[in-house]
This record gives C-alpha cells, sequence and structure tokens, in this order.
C-alpha cells in the first residue's frame, strides 16, 4: 500500500467520533473537517475497489482480468496486483495463484504446460508465457467485405485456419451455419483494437507472439520452436519422445536436406543447424541485412519478424503456383491475443516486402490487373527495359506483376537472347544456348518448372573418357589426373591469397608454372596418355570460363565460388529452357526489331532513341545487353558512363564457346556408353584441346538419336573461319576416332552455332579477365541517378555465366526500381 492509504487508515482508526456522538451544534471548522475525512475514506474505498497497472507505460486505467480462472478472480475490479502482458490485456494476483500455487486447482494444468514447453523450447516457461499461450482469449476479423471488425472469442473457442477464414460478426463457433442477430456487425470494434496500430503498443508487449501449427513448423523441425516464432507446445513442434535437443541435432548433421513430405526435393528455402553455403537459403532464427535495414523496430527482438517471415516463405514454397495473397495468409496466423491484430497488420508489410525482393511470388506467375502484387502506391511509374533476354523479361514479368507499366525494345527478331532452342530435330528439344541447370536446390528455374509442370533430368555422373582410336580410359588414371589437376588449382588458391589485381597473371600461366615445378621437384613423370586427360581437364576449365585460359584471371578466374552456389544436382532441361522464357514473356509489352542507339537522361526523363529514330520517354531504363555490347558503344549514353563503369565493363571478358547438334538414324554409342548422359573425348594433343571435348545425349528416354557437343577454348578461334560442313566433317572425324570398332553413320541432320557473329549478342558468358577482380560484377550492376539501371549475368557477381544468374540480376533490378 502507498504511504498515503496508511495515513489514511490511521486517521479512520483514531478518530473515536461517530454520528451519534457529533455535538449537535458544530463550528465551520469542524464540519470541513469532517468532510475533508469523510472524502478521504471515499478515496480509500476507491482505491481498494481499483487498482491500476504498475507496468510504467501502460495506459489501462482499469484493467479486467481476461483468465477468469480462480473462484475469487478480480475481473475488473479490485487486485493486489494486475500482470500485464499488452496495453489491453491482464492477469489478477488471484489468477496468478491459481495456476503458480501448488496447492491450487489451476497449477496441474500449468505444470504439465510447463513440461511440454521445457522439452520442446528454450525460452523460460514463466506463468505470462503459460497465459499467453493457453489463456488469452483469440481475435478474428469478420470476413465480410463491408466490415472488417475484430471480434474477441470465448474463452473457450480455439481458432482454426477454418474459423478463421469464414468467421462472420455474431457467428455462433458451435454452429458454424447460425449467426446471432440479424446485424451483429453493427457493433461497435473494441476500443483497444484501435491502440494496437500504435508502435508504442508493440513496445509495451511483454511477449512476442509465438504461433500455433504455423506452416513452416515441417520445414523447422530441428530448431527450438521459440527461436523461430513459434508456440512450443504445440503438437506440430514436438520433438521425438525421449529424444533430447542435441540428440534431434547431431542427427540432422547427417541429414542436412530435410525436404517436406509431398513437397518438390528442390525446395529447401531453409537452412537446417549448423548448414552454410546453400543459395537462396535463409535463416529461419536470425533476419538478414536487408530484412533488417527494412525493418529496424525489429532488431531488438526479431520473434515476430521471423514468425511471419518463416510462415510466409513455407507458404509460398507449398504452393507457387498461384499467388500469394495477404487474405491467403491471414487465416494461418494463429496466436492468442490482441497481437493477433498486429500480426496480420505486420504479415501484410512482410508479404509486400518479401515480394519486391523476389522472395516470394515471383518466377511465371501472371496477374491480372486487379490483382497486382504490390500497393497503389507502387503503380506510378513507367519503365523501359532494352533486351528481351532472361534478365529483361524477369524483371518485366515482376514489374508487370507489381502494377508498373514496362515496354520491352528488342532488337532481334526473336525473345531470349543467348536462350535459343532448336525444335526442328526429331522429337527433342536441343539448346543453341543454355540448356543445363547447375544446382537445383532453391534455383529458380526449378521453381519455374514446378510452376510449369516440367521435369528436369538429373544428369548422372557418369563420364568415361574415350581416347581417339576407340579405347575407354581406365577410370583409375582419369581419377589420377582429377586430382593432379585439383591439386594444381589449389596451389593457385594459396598463391592468390595475398596477391593484388597488379600481381594478377593469366590462369594458363600459373597453372603451368605450378605443373612443371611439380614436376621438377617430385621427380614423377606422367605417361602421354596421363598428358593427354590432363588437357581434357584443361579443356574442361575452359568450357567453364568461355576463354581460353590465357585470358583468364589467375586470381579472380572463379570468384563467384566465395559466395554460396546452388546446390544439388545438375539437370538438363529436356524441353529446353525457351519453355520458361516463352512463358515469362506471355502477355507483356515486347518489341521486336527495336534496336536502341542511344540513352539520354541528362533531363528529368529519359529519352531513348532506336535505329528507326524513334524517341521512347520514360521515368527509368533498365539495360540488359550483352557485356560485349557495352564494350563496343553499341549504345550512346548522354551523360556518358563513368570512367569506374568503363573500366569494370573493360575488365571482364566476353567468353565465347559454340555448339554443334547431330542427328543419326540410330543410337551407335548406346553400347559403350551403356546410359551415361555424356562421354568426354580425350584430345590426342594440346593444339586439339577443346574440340568436342565432350557429347551429351540429348535424349535421355533413349528413343531419338542426337548429341550435341562443344568447342572451346582456341578450338574456337579454330572453327569461326570454317563452314558448317567443315565443322560437321571435323566433328565426324573425331566420332569416328572415338567408335572405331564399328561404323558411324553420317548424320541426317546438324547446326553448328556462330554466337561470336551475332551482332546483337557476340559472345556467351562472361569471366574476369586477368587483372581484373569480380568487384566488376557489381559495378556494373550499380544503377546511375536512380534513372538507368543494369541487368544481365555480367552484372550478378554471385551467379555470373548461368541463365538463373541473369534471371536474378532482372529480379534484382525490378525490386530497386519499385523502391525507388
Amino acid at each position: 500500500m502507498s504511504t498515503g492509504r496508511v495515513r489514511t487508515k490511521k486517521k479512520a482508526c483514531s478518530s473515536d467520533q461517530s454520528p451519534d456522538n457529533l455535538p449537535l451544534r458544530s463550528s465551520g471548522r469542524q464540519v470541513k473537517k469532517k468532510a475533508a475525512e469523510a472524502a478521504d475514506d471515499d478515496d480509500e474505498a476507491s482505491e481498494k475497489k481499483y487498482r491500476k497497472c504498475e507496468k510504467a507505460g501502460c495506459t489501462a486505467t482499469c484493467p479486467v482480468c481476461f483468465a477468469s480462472a480462480a473462484e475469487r478472480c478480480a475481473k475488473n475490479g479490485y487486485t493486489s496486483r494486475w500482470y500485464h502482458l499488452s496495453c489491453g490485456e491482464h492477469f489478477c494476483n488471484e489468477c496468478f495463484d491459481h495456476y503458480y500455487r501448488s496447492h491450487k486447482d489451476g497449477y496441474e494444468k500449468y505444470t504439465a504446460w510447463k513440461r511440454i514447453w521445457t522439452s520442446n523450447g528454450k525460452s523460460e516457461p514463466s506463468p505470462k508465457a503459460f497465459m499467453a499461450d493457453q489463456q488469452l482469449p483469440y481475435w478474428v476479423q469478420c470476413t465480410k467485405p463491408d466490415c472488417g471488425k475484430w471480434r474477441q472469442l470465448t474463452k473457450e473457442i480455439q481458432l482454426t485456419p477454418q474459423i478463421a477464414k469464414t468467421y462472420r460478426c455474431g457467428m455462433k463457433l458451435n454452429n458454424s451455419t447460425k449467426t446471432e442477430g440479424s446485424d451483429q456487425c453493427s457493433m461497435p470494434e473494441d476500443l483497444r483494437v484501435a491502440e494496437v496500430s500504435d508502435h508504442w503498443w508493440y513496445s509495451m508487449l511483454i511477449l512476442p507472439p509465438l504461433l500455433k501449427d504455423s506452416v513452416a513448423a515441417p520445414f523447422l523441425a530441428a530448431y527450438y520452436p521459440d527461436c523461430v516464432g513459434m508456440s512450443p507446445s504445440c503438437t506440430s513442434t514436438n520433438r521425438l519422445p525421449g529424444e533430447s535437443n542435441l540428440v534431434k541435432l547431431e542427427h540432422l548433421k547427417s541429414v542436412p536436406n530435410l525436404t517436406v513430405a509431398g513437397m518438390n526435393k528442390y525446395f529447401q528455402p531453409f537452412y537446417q543447424p549448423n548448414e552454410c553455403g546453400k543459395a537462396l537459403c535463409v535463416r529461419p532464427d536470425v533476419m538478414e541485412l536487408d530484412e533488417l535495414y527494412e525493418f529496424p523496430e525489429y532488431s531488438r527482438d526479431p520473434t515476430m519478424y521471423l514468425a511471419l517471415r518463416n510462415l510466409i516463405l513455407a507458404l509460398w514454397y507449398t504452393n507457387c503456383k498461384e499467388a500469394l495473397t495477404p487474405q491467403k495468409c491471414i487465416h494461418h496466423i494463429i496466436v492468442r491475443g490482441l497481437v493477433r491484430i498486429r500480426c496480420v497488420q505486420e504479415m501484410e508489410r512482410i508479404l509486400y516486402f518479401m515480394t519486391r525482393k523476389g522472395l516470394i511470388n515471383t518466377g511465371i506467375l501472371s496477374v491480372s490487373p486487379d490483382q497486382y502484387l504490390l500497393p497503389k502506391e507502387y503503380h506510378n511509374k513507367s519503365v523501359i527495359i532494352v533486351g528481351a533476354g532472361a534478365a529483361g523479361l524477369a524483371a518485366a514479368r515482376q514489374l508487370h506483376n507489381f502494377g508498373i507499366k514496362v515496354i520491352i525494345l528488342e532488337a532481334k527478331d526473336r525473345i531470349g537472347g543467348r536462350v535459343w532452342d532448336d525444335k526442328t530435330f526429331k522429337g527433342v528439344t536441343v539448346g543453341r544456348g543454355a540448356q543445363i541447370v547447375n544446382g537445383c536446390v532453391n534455383n529458380p528455374m526449378a521453381l519455374m518448372c514446378e510452376q510449369l509442370g516440367i521435369k528436369m533430368h538429373k544428369l548422372g555422373e557418369k563420364c568415361d573418357l574415350i581416347q581417339e582410336g576407340g579405347r575407354i580410359t581406365d577410370p583409375t588414371i582419369d581419377k589420377r589426373m582429377d586430382f593432379h589437376f585439383n591439386a594444381i588449382l589449389d596451389v593457385v588458391s594459396e598463391w592468390r591469397k595475398d596477391k593484388t589485381q597488379h600481381q594478377d597473371v593469366p590462369l594458363g600461366e600459373k597453372i603451368q608454372e605450378i605443373y612443371k615445378a611439380f614436376i621438377q621437384e617430385s621427380g614423377i613423370q606422367f605417361s602421354e596418355l596421363e598428358e593427354k586427360v590432363l588437357q581434357f581437364h584443361l579443356s574442361n576449365l575452359e568450357y567453364a570460363c568461355g576463354s581460353n585460359l590465357s585470358q583468364v584471371s589467375a586470381r579472380s578466374w572463379d570468384h563467384n565460388e566465395f559466395f554460396a552456389q546452388f546446390a544439388g544436382d545438375h539437370t538438363l532441361l529436356t524441353v529446353g529452357y525457351s519453355t520458361v522464357i516463352d512463358k515469362l514473356a506471355e502477355g507483356l509489352d515486347i518489341r521486336l526489331n527495336f534496336p536502341v542507339q542511344s540513352i539520354d537522361y541528362s533531363g528529368e526523363e529519359v529519352q531513348i532513341t532506336t535505329a528507326d529514330g524513334t524517341v521512347w520517354t520514360t521515368q527509368k531504363v533498365l539495360v540488359t545487353v550483352p557485356l560485349a555490347l557495352l564494350q563496343k558503344n553499341a549504345i550512346q549514353f548522354n551523360p556518358p558512363l563513368s570512367e569506374k563503369k568503363i573500366k569494370a565493363i573493360n575488365s571482364l571478358g566476353a567468353g565465347i564457346i559454340e555448339k554443334i547438334a547431330l542427328q543419326f538414324p540410330y543410337r551407335f554409342w548406346d553400347s559403350k556408353i551403356q546410359g551415361a548422359d555424356f562421354f568426354g573425348h580425350v584430345p590426342p594433343n594440346s593444339s586439339q584441346r577443346g574440340l568436342f571435348s565432350v557429347f551429351y545425349d540429348m535424349d535421355p528416354e533413349g528413343k531419338q538419336s542426337i548429341l550435341m557437343s562443344v568447342v572451346t577454348g582456341d578450338a574456337v578461334t579454330t572453327i569461326r573461319n570454317l563452314d558448317d560442313k567443315q565443322v560437321l566433317q571435323q566433328c565426324m572425324t573425331v566420332l569416328r576416332e572415338l567408335f572405331k570398332e564399328q561404323e558411324v553413320p553420317d548424320p541426317v541432320k546438324f547446326f553448328v552455332t556462330r554466337w561470336s557473329k551475332d551482332p546483337w549478342l557476340q559472345m556467351a558468358y562472361s569471366f574476369v579477365k586477368t587483372g581484373g577482380s569480380g568487384e566488376a560484377y557489381d559495378i556494373i550492376a550499380e544503377d546511375i541517378q536512380g534513372k538507368i539501371f543494369f541487368a544481365g549475368e555480367a552484372t550478378n557477381r554471385h551467379f555470373p555465366q548461368t541463365v538463373t544468374g541473369a534471371y536474378l540480376s532482372g529480379v534484382r533490378e525490378a525490386s530497386k526500381i519499385a523502391a525507388f
């Protein structure tokens, strides 16, 4: 009690006067004195009847106990102490005792909950946590379009997604088909609801919300539920009986790729404990840097953010074929108390952020104008995209779905850029450009294949190396030379650790230097065959780089390996990348045969001039042309690009590989290759390295007879001035050497690519030239004045050289443009 009230009591006790003892006449002073004492007595009675919440800053002047558990519950009356959960939610000391004191009726219920919480969770199983998790009433929003008021459910009602999805004001939840009264929606909303939106209300929340039966639970079984925003008391988050947390985590170390039953095995959006190095993966218990930047209010306690973000991600990967809207998420938010209202409000913000970032609602989704994925404040922009390759189409699809007006100007008479599939071969699609997906786990290409219902063919690991003359190389020789080859690259990695860009040397030169030093120091002499096998592995490296090794940086040739890469299977996209590209382009405003000559961004708006003299005006421009065209100033910028950007553009190389595909009357290679997806060609000497070094069987089902091979490194220059028939003749000479023991028929159909001669492409993919660095990718990607943006594989430092990298760069720039 306060000292003021103690003093009042003493006065009351010391007075021996009663109404019967009062003198018939009193002085004015005595009357005033008695009146003051009576007022003090009234204050005392008032203070006994009501007591404020003692939580500093709480606005509840007359708290009400939500628990009503104890017989002597204070309800809205007096209690010796109010326990604060939020500014609108308190429980009385009597209800506290009811559960916390061992001699009270509720103690057994509390201790049973406590056992479950302790076995599953990490946070303290306090009485407040119990009340928040088990006793607070649920709140639900009326789904009637013209209502939307929040209503508190009675204590015995358990909220389910179905109730949340269908609730109407006055609905009797014991019989959900009936409602009480004719117009329950006209009843006013509880005044506490309006306060929940205020920032101070959240700051006064004692415990963060922990979702019950979250859709994310199957993904996160290895985590403490309360560390990832879920309640430890739910059956969906229970650990196996008798299994300690440590045992469970140890078990999961041996099964790192936890997948959810019925879900695409390539969908692994969350890291498991002790796991790292997986691209497009998030830690469910930690906010990412861009999330903290966007939502700094959660930096102190990220629990609510993590609960909602994890739920949203799980919902998206559970059904990626439909746009995920706030309405589809709301009924999955199951948590007691007024905080559910706050969760629903915050979920919308988080969902829009994740949509803008391309973490959800991405891929080939197409939405109608009345279902744009971002609110109206994002729609007041106009964008022109230069180039209809994977990057340009990815950005356009995202921006279009956001509700932003976008036009694509494409120089060629087709879309796709370096994705170009040939469908004239009988029963098989053959990519003139990309066709392999490297690492499918969380790869957006795997996501889009799932959206389209396309199956990808997993490439096997078997690759026999066949020598000219027809002999299959002993696998032990291949393994030994592969080991030595990788050992050389390991030495390169050690060498570069303390080297600056100025100390860089060509990768080919450094490999040769290390190889010679090894031979001298070890005294080992490789056989002629082993030397040839080493040349095969070098040609494979040139395939990866898109260049001969004399131009590639020894310091930065694999710069992107420092970032998490796509894990899992390498697959052949048998239907071709164009299936995905065509779907991305569906419904977009694409203008073919419109080469862009200049971009003038000196004024308030940007003006683009195309080859036919047309001037296009827009607010923002996204340039997605290949690196080779930027290097040759195919587009004139006004003002000119900065020296820093030009230097970065020229520090990368425009790599080239070419392909040849051949259709035969029958599968002459089957008996020798025995079901492998590809086989290697051991070059007879270093001068023929890269000339048809690998052959791919383009029909995994084994019905059609089509092989595809690649030309890499210096061999690209060798065939540049040959006509297609001469290239075919060289390829057939190689095949007949590899299968010398049998007759190899002439092909009935073939093609040879000429990417280097395509005026609007002139390249395959980028690499870091000697003296350059991976930072160049980031510099090229930098926007100019929030007006000119850049995308394409040569702007993606993490995933260069791939269709996936190009696609993700488009998604990245769409997010930046939407945010400006």
